[in-house]
């Protein structure tokens, strides 16, 4: 029996649609409760009177209210009128439960009106921020041109579920478009292109961070279902640097089409521009860490690369020993027989050694995949932060100064018109001129406005995604306990094979054999 109603006991599920729309404990407001009975599919006339009937005349709803009102919406559905006397008749028993469909439509819905009514805080956690999407980057068989050889990737996408194929000319005209349709966001930098002698390694790290710059896109709050990215990702006609660019040709900017442009002043905090300074110190912090981070473990990594070189080739030259096949007389070895021994030890133990290198190489695959790319996404996505801000410096606030001035000197010349009593269509003109930068000036500004907002959710995006940190943390322990933990395995076990063969080749002097002559023979002087 639950305490929270006075009639009848609540069933989990009440529970879990309150988790779900009040993850923080909070009231639940006239538009939640709207959004929630949407799933009803109860007549609108029929929500309302279950609002009427639960409404405590604040505006809001408690857990109490939001649970008496999923009892209501449950015996709706069984065809009953809405009154308090209803749930009289459920005393001691569980409450019934209402048919809201499919939640994750509830979660979904839930998450964007506390975006709405929260502009100014992000609302994505880690987790949420990976559910977005996953994009895989594989690297097809080289191709040849006409004149060029070419490298193909295959892109695929877990929320469009599409595989297409791309170039890296592919990737370039759509990194164009995005600075285009984002410019107050954080892109990610492309990897270079080299046009001649591309070897293996080169090939493999442009592809994964082709991977990594499609996965920040993808899980990017605002950019994730825009039409641009999800063209990239599952449109799988021909030429398509070449459609791209003439689908989007003239694509509005994200100031042009967002509800939030027309009062990004009233998103701008008044200290923003101290909090800006404050978080770029921070993120210089984490920059400079991080590169350190990631310079380590690829070390680790090379590490772990070399030891299992060092391994194989261990096992190479013991297996070459175990089958020399040059012919060793008694002449050489007298009475000790070790070397016939060590020979047939040395094939056992060359499989040992063979193991210790797979184990080593294992390990430096998985600390590569698992943490160093980790590190590295981390730190393209810092990098993008900082190249956003170096674009909001040199862009936003120099092209509002460059305005100002002209206006200046618009009205300096306007004044000097008058005075001089010229003709007055140059003074009606000057006028024009004067209207027109006003105009402009107010749009930069809001522009300025809109571009400091999308600063603060940037930042907050940064601060969602370092729980990467976590992720790579647990990985690195994870790879090293394992790997350390199957590398002594191995080694236990050639222990006893060494004194295994050691055991087999212990020698036994010929006690028989003649002393040297020298000392036979009496010296006379």
């Amino acid at each position: 029996m639950s305490a929270d109603l006075s009639f009848g006991s609540v069933p989990p599920f009440y529970r879990e649609v309150y988790d779900i729309v009040c993850p923080n404990q909070e009231h639940v407001d006239q538009d939640m409760f709207v959004q929630i009975l949407v799933q009803s599919s109860l007549p609108r006339t029929t929500v309302m009177q279950i609002w009427e009937a639960v409404d405590s005349k604040q505006g809001f709803l408690t857990r109490n209210g939001l649970y008496k009102a999923l009892a209501l919406t449950a015996l709706a559905q069984q065809g009953k009128n809405i009154n308090d006397k209803l749930l009289e008749t459920f005393s001691g028993q569980e409450l019934p439960k209402p048919t809201l469909g499919d939640l994750s439509d509830l979660r979904s819905a839930s998450v964007r009106l506390r975006r709405e009514k929260s502009p100014n805080v992000l609302g994505f956690a880690y987790n949420e921020l990976l559910e977005l999407d996953t994009v895989k980057v594989e690297l097809l068989p080289e191709k040849k041109g006409l004149i060029l050889k070419h490298v193909e990737y295959e892109v695929t996408s877990q929320r469009y579920k599409a595989t297409t194929l791309r170039r890296y000319n592919d990737f370039l005209a759509f990194h164009e478009l995005l600075l285009m349709r984002f410019p107050y966001r954080s892109i990610p930098r492309l990897p270079p292109k080299k046009m001649m002698g591309a070897n293996r390694e080169f090939i493999e790290q442009r592809r994964k961070s082709l991977r990594r710059y499609l996965n920040l896109i993808a899980r990017h709050p605002q950019m994730h279902d825009d039409k641009l990215v999800q063209f990239f990702l599952s449109f799988s006609g021909s030429d398509v640097q070449h459609k791209i660019r003439e689908t989007f040709r003239g694509i509005p900017d994200e100031f042009m089409t967002s509800n939030l442009a027309s009062r990004a002043k009233e998103l701008v905090p008044m200290d923003t521009q101290t909090q800006i300074s404050n978080s770029k110190d921070h993120i210089k912090m984490l920059y400079n860490s991080l590169s350190k981070l990631k310079d380590i473990t690829e070390r680790m990594v090379l590490r772990a690369t070399g030891y299992a070189s060092d391994m194989l080739q261990f096992g190479r030259e013991l297996s070459a020993m175990s089958n020399d096949a040059t012919p060793v007389s008694s002449w050489a070895t007298g009475s000790n027989d070790s070397w016939s021994h060590l020979k047939k030890g040395f094939k056992h133990l060359s499989v040992e050694y063979a193991a210790l290198g797979d184990k080593a190489s294992r390990e430096a695959a998985e600390e590569e995949e698992t943490v160093v790319e980790k590190v590295s996404l981390l730190l393209d996505l810092i990098t993008s932060y900082k190249d956003l801000c170096d674009r909001h410096e040199k862009g936003v606030l120099q092209d509002h100064q460059r305005a100002v001035q002209k206006m200046g000197q618009y009205k300096k010349k306007r004044m000097s018109a008058t005075v001089q009593s010229s003709e007055v269509g140059q003074v009606e003109q000057l006028e024009q001129k004067i209207l027109e930068q006003e105009g402009q000036i107010a749009n930069m500004e809001n522009r300025n406005y809109y571009s400091l907002h999308c600063l603060q959710m940037e930042t907050q995006l940064i601060h969602a995604n370092l729980d990467i940190l976590y992720d790579i943390l647990a990985a690195m322990a994870e790879v090293q306990s394992t790997s350390h933990e199957e590398l002594c395995k191995v080694w236990k076990a050639i222990g006893p094979i060494v004194e295994t063969i050691r055991g087999d080749s212990t020698s036994t002097p010929n006690r028989n054999s003649s002393s040297s002559p020298i000392n036979n023979n009496k010296i006379v002087i």
